[in-house]
This record gives C-alpha cells, structure tokens and sequence, in this order.
C-alpha cells in the first residue's frame, strides 16, 4: 500500500495512525507542494492529500480512506460496534476535521510567521535552499490560511473545549467508550498542529503554539496525544 502524503498535514498524520492501528504495511510518498500535486491529480483525479493506493484501487480523502479500510481491511476496527458509540466516534471525527482542523492550522500558520525556527522546521526536508524562503511550500498549503483569522472568541472556544477533553483522558484513556477508535485518532492528529508529537522528529517535536501548548489544564491532553504516537509509530516505515 502507499500514502502519498505531507508529512506534516494533520489529515496524512491522522492516516498513518490508521493504518498503524489496522497492523497494515504500507511506504510514504512524500508529495511536494505545487508541483508535485500534479501526480497527485494524474493519480486520483484531485490534487489534495491524503491518497492511498491499494492495489488498483485509489482512495482520497482521510475519512473516506477511513471507510475503505474498514471494509477493505476489517481486522482492527477504527469504529466502536455499539451503535451509540459509533455515532458519538463519528460526530467527534467531524468536530476534529472541520472546527479543530481549521483553528489548528491558522493557530500554527500565526505562530509560525512569529516563530523563524519553527517555520523552517515545517519546510520539506528535501526542498532546495533557494525555495526554502518562498511563503507557499510549506507542507499541506498551511500557509493558505494566512488570510484568515481566529477571533478571540474562537480561540477562547477552542481553549475551553479542549480543556474539557484534556479533564475527560484523567480519567479515561479514550475519548468514546473502552477502546481506541476514530475518534481519538482524529482528535490526536489535528492536535498534533498545536504540539508536534515525537513522530515529528527532532526538529518539530514539542514545539506548537504558545498559550495552547503550554497551557497547564491542557497537558494531560498533549502527554496523551504523545502517548498514543509513541505507542503507534514505535517501530518506522
């Protein structure tokens, strides 16, 4: 199986996880931004990732890969089988790859152009010196979110939904029912834009976004979040 992937987009991360869960061997392909979408599109038709190829069947998107792999690979399910927890899975995996998604990354794109380290950090590895100061190669367009804004009030919702999961993991290790599911996989990779997980490697991994990273209610939330990395990518592709 491949991933053609940014490695550090949240949806890509939230794939790998998948795919770890489901015990799955696959190699990531790296995708460079602008041009290299164009494979991506002679592939599967669009230019945005994550795509997976299995076999001849090519999947976009990381919630319809997510169904795929459920009917496709069924060992391991992402979805709890009580049906009240799989709608409760479902709703959280919506709230994390929309509202979560989009104050994530603008958090990140703000803290970054404050932050010359860490924009650096978040350039691909391979890119040409040369290209490494233009504004539009950082992976999974993050930058595109440069023209929009997260208000005080959306930031301050953020902070107090999270808190209430962060309160929810001291005593749960879950955030539906007993077992890990979609739902903590999407919640944890979105995350993963306000404090990269060690997965990231050296270079990102614990740096995020001030004032929600280091927020003291949010730790027991993030040492989850690194948890449940380690335990997922403790052996690499």
């Amino acid at each position: 199986m491949e991933l053609h992937q940014f490695r550090h987009s949240a949806f890509c991360l939230k794939v790998r996880m998948m795919l770890e869960v489901k015990g799955l061997q696959y190699q990531t392909i790296e995708v460079m931004p602008g041009l290299g979408q164009l494979a991506v599109f002679r592939l599967s038709g669009q230019r945005k990732v994550p795509v997976i190829v299995d076999g001849d069947r090519v999947v976009a998107d990381s919630s319809a890969i997510a169904s795929y792999l459920e009917k496709h690979h069924p060992n391991h399910p992402l979805m709890p089988g009580n049906p009240q927890h799989a709608a409760q899975a479902h709703l959280i995996e919506d709230w994390a790859d929309t509202t979560l998604a989009r104050v994530a990354r603008i958090c990140l794109v703000q803290a970054a152009t404050l932050d010359p380290a860490l924009f650096v950090a978040l350039l691909p590895g391979d890119l040409p010196d040369p290209l490494r100061q233009a504004m539009d190669v950082v992976p999974g367009g993050l930058l595109n979110g440069l023209s929009d804004f997260v208000s005080m009030g959306e930031r301050a919702d953020l902070l107090t939904s999270l808190e209430q999961i962060s309160s929810l993991l001291e005593n749960s290790s879950w955030l539906v029912g007993n077992t890990m599911s979609l739902a903590d996989l999407a919640v944890a990779a979105q995350l993963s834009l306000l404090r990269f997980p060690p997965s990231a490697g050296n270079d990102l991994a614990g740096k995020g976004v001030p004032g929600l990273s280091d927020h003291p209610k949010l730790q027991p939330l993030f040492n989850w979040c690194e948890q449940l990395d380690l335990n997922l990518f403790s052996s690499t592709h």
